[in-house]
């Protein structure tokens, strides 16, 4: 349910499919020089980073913390997107996405902005869950899975999937006492057609959408389970 910090935006569509309900998990600290902010594109010169603006001050949670709107941020981030893969197979097909997440809508939370994209790329793929804010569970618990298992609980789960560089801090023991199944996404993927070499899986999951089109999914929810 929570969302993974390797191969950020195809992973997390990837855990996104497999599970009922999907948490933000939106009510913990935010982390500097993160993909929460920024994720990259594939251009001709190679892999770039486009990072949105934040105004973090100390510690912040992520659904506290704002955009800097006083950057021009949005519109070069669609001439930029736009521009390098306009020539990419599918690129008109889902144009519209661009246009909602930075023409059609004005953004001064980080989190709103993640929350909307996830939603509206899910859907794109044909991805249905239900979605939970975290922020709004009202929910509290140690780091190594203790609130976690209290959002399990609040939910009416018993098993639990997250991604794999949290194995370094989830107490599994903790898991087991609640009765709660614990798993973690290992992800493996195929590679597609891309605008242009070398192939690189570190990019947003447009990238897929432009060049797959319909047959995106495929190349996005096949990763297995760490058993």
């Amino acid at each position: 349910m929570l969302q993974p910090n390797y191969i950020p935006w195809k992973g997390v569509f990837d855990l996104i499919d497999r599970v009922d309900a999907f948490v933000f998990y939106d009510d913990v600290q935010y982390t500097k020089r993160d993909w929460r902010n920024r994720n990259k594109i594939k251009t001709r010169g190679g892999d770039i980073w486009l990072t949105v603006p934040v105004k973090n001050e100390g510690t912040q949670m992520i659904c506290d913390v704002s955009i800097d709107t006083t950057q021009k941020w949005q519109e070069n981030h669609y001439q930029t997107i736009k521009n390098n893969y306009l020539r990419a197979a599918y690129f008109k097909d889902y144009e519209y996405l661009l246009e909602e997440i930075y023409l059609k809508n004005q953004w001064s939370k980080i989190s709103d902005l993640n929350v909307f994209s996830t939603k509206l790329i899910a859907q794109a793929l044909g991805i249905q869950t239900e979605w939970v804010l975290a922020s709004e569970l009202k929910v509290s618990g140690s780091k190594d899975g203790g609130k976690v298992i209290e959002i399990c609980k609040k939910l009416g789960c018993d098993y639990f999937i997250n991604g794999p560089a949290s194995k370094a801090f989830m107490n599994e023991e903790l898991f087991q006492a609640n009765d709660i199944r614990l798993e973690y996404m290992e992800y493996r993927y195929e590679e597609y057609q891309q605008l242009y070499k070398p192939f690189s899986h570190a990019v947003s999951v447009l990238d897929v959408l432009f060049n797959c089109g319909p047959e995106a999914k495929r190349y996005v929810c096949r990763s297995g389970l760490d058993q």
